[in-house]
C-alpha cells in the first residue's frame, strides 16, 4: 500500500469511497452532509488530504484529512495539537490495515512538525474505529464531546504524543 497526498485525479473518488465508508451513520441519500463527505477539493484546499493507493495503482482504498491550526475543517484542535477529520476506507478494504496505515501516517506527520497530542471526533456508533484508535493509543476525552447539530452527538479522543 502506498501514502501519498491526493491530487485534483482523486477528489472524485475520494468523495465516493467517504460517502461509502459514512453511508450506514446518514440520514439517507437526502443528507445534507454527504456534500461535505464529498467535497474532497476543499479538504486538500483548506487542510491537507492524503490517500492511501494500492502499490502498483491508483484506485483509493481510503483517505484521512489533516487539519492544522488555522483550517476551518478543525473542530476541536487547541493550540500545539493536531487534529485529523474523515478517516474512510473504502467498503472492499476494510480490515487491510488502511485505516491503520492512514492514522499511523496522521501520527508521524504530526510527530514531526511538534504537536504535543492529536485530537479527533466521532459517532459513538462507529465501534470499528474506536477498536482502532483505543489500540493506536487514544484515549476517550468526555469532556470534549459535542453536537455539531442538535440530532449529533460526537465523542472525542486524542493521544499525548509526549507520553
Amino acid at each position: 500500500m502506498r501514502l501519498r497526498r491526493a491530487t485534483p485525479k482523486d477528489y472524485e473518488a475520494v468523495g465516493e469511497v467517504t460517502v461509502a465508508a459514512y453511508s450506514d451513520f446518514t440520514l439517507g441519500p437526502d443528507d445534507p452532509y454527504l456534500e461535505h463527505l464529498r467535497n474532497a477539493a476543499a479538504r486538500d484546499l483548506e487542510a491537507e488530504l492524503w490517500v492511501a493507493t494500492p502499490d502498483d495503482g491508483d484506485t483509493v482504498l481510503g483517505s484521512v484529512t489533516l487539519c492544522r491550526e488555522g483550517s476551518p475543517w478543525r473542530e476541536l484542535g487547541g493550540h500545539d495539537e493536531g487534529e485529523f477529520r474523515m478517516l474512510a476506507v473504502a467498503p472492499g478494504a476494510r480490515r487491510s490495515g488502511v485505516g491503520e496505515a492512514l492514522v499511523r501516517l496522521v501520527l508521524d506527520r504530526f510527530r514531526e512538525e511538534g504537536a504535543v497530542a492529536i485530537v479527533m471526533s466521532t459517532l459513538p456508533q462507529m465501534a470499528d474505529a474506536h477498536r482502532l484508535y483505543e489500540r493506536l493509543g487514544f484515549e476517550r476525552t468526555p469532556e470534549r464531546d459535542w453536537r455539531p447539530v442538535p440530532h449529533v452527538e460526537l465523542i472525542a479522543y486524542r493521544l499525548d504524543l509526549l507520553a
